[in-house]
């Protein structure tokens, strides 16, 4: 659906560089970064309103490269929602329809009529954006912008504006647009939740480069280097040394000094051991664990995220329990705890 090939773009305080991606027909495509990546950008250029300076945009089979933005069948929804504040929902809605001289006006109306009562909005139609909440204008944003039938919808950040339980509700309503629409989306945010959840596949993008693409599972359990893996969440990033490898499971030797294994092919050399902290196990005797590795260590810190607890060990380990599990264990700070994790949840790159 969309290829991207050496992309490069430079706008001198900042560049896309080398940029090479596929995106498939009907896939639901996110791309995630930390603020100043150069997701928008990115996004942008696909639509159209940056030309690169090299390298070429690809979409159905068609080089855009230099074509214009109104000419590539893409639908755009901005962070902002960008609506016409003295339109109508209904008018916001029917706006790019009009643009299209060959179709009449009655067909358009039947349109916008039948968008408006597929997404549930038919009570806004007459009111102003003004008076919309947040998650409402953004209900009119991804009306208007699949209204025209495009082959592409790009997603500027879409639910960063919106509170928790409407972005809930929001990620329901893209799943069941790409779902019944069969469209190709591709989705930029910074949200690793969005990503989790939305995607088909993601693609980790950090200063101005594409690092890794995969599936969510890849991407999360799987990162390619330090940097993916501390932007995804892998807090526990073991420095060490690869001292033996028997039938695909490594025995390395961390800089803390102890000896933990993981399914990896290497067998020898300075490796980084990553974990995420969800793998990791806590127990107050080292029986109650059958995992291969075992360590021990005392609690340093204790944080409350809502249902979670985030566990800080002073062998540099830090878990992610149930606020149930931490109660059962009585865990609190200065009490030695066992830290057990599987062979398989660690991650092994170089």
């Amino acid at each position: 659906m969309i290829r991207i090939s050496n992309l490069y773009k430079d706008w001198k305080e900042f560049s896309l560089k080398g940029i090479n991606l596929e995106i498939k027909q009907g896939e639901y495509f996110v791309i995630l970064g930390p603020t100043g990546a150069g997701k928008t950008l990115l996004l942008e250029t696909i639509a159209g309103f940056h030309i690169p300076d090299r390298g070429d945009v690809w979409i159905e089979g068609h080089d855009v490269t230099y074509l214009a933005p109104e000419r590539r069948r893409v639908g755009f929804i901005y962070q902002d929602y960008s609506l016409f504040p003295h339109f109508t929902v209904e008018e916001n809605i029917e706006f790019g329809l009009k643009l299209k001289k060959s179709v009449s006006p009655v067909a358009n109306r039947e349109r916008t009529e039948q968008i408006i009562d597929w997404l549930g909005i038919s009570h806004l139609a007459h009111r102003y954006p003004s008076s919309l909440s947040g998650g409402e204008q953004q209900k009119v944003a991804i009306a208007r912008a699949i209204a025209v039938e495009p082959s592409l919808l790009l997603l500027d950040e879409p639910l960063a504006a919106l509170d928790r339980r409407t972005r809930d509700y929001l990620r329901e309503e893209l799943k069941r647009v790409k779902a019944d629409l069969g469209i190709t989306m591709v989705h930029v945010t910074h949200d690793q939740t969005e990503a989790m959840v939305l995607a088909d596949r993601v693609a980790v993008m950090i200063n101005g480069r594409i690092m890794q693409v995969g599936t969510p599972s890849e991407i999360f359990n799987k990162p390619l280097d330090e940097a993916i893996a501390d932007f995804v969440g892998v807090e526990n990033i073991l420095s060490g040394t690869v001292r033996d490898n028997k039938s695909g499971v490594a025995e390395i030797e961390v800089d803390t000094g102890a000896n933990i294994f993981a399914v990896s092919s290497y067998s020898e050399g300075k490796v980084k051991a990553l974990i995420r902290p969800e793998d990791i196990i806590l127990s107050v005797s080292r029986e109650d664990s059958s995992a291969r590795n075992s360590l021990k260590g005392i609690i340093e810190g204790i944080e409350d995220m809502g249902p979670l607890t985030r566990v800080r060990m002073d062998n540099s380990i830090v878990a992610l329990i149930t606020k149930q599990s931490r109660e059962r264990l009585g865990l609190r700070i200065g009490v030695e705890v066992y830290v057990s994790f599987k062979a398989t949840s660690v991650h092994v790159v170089q």
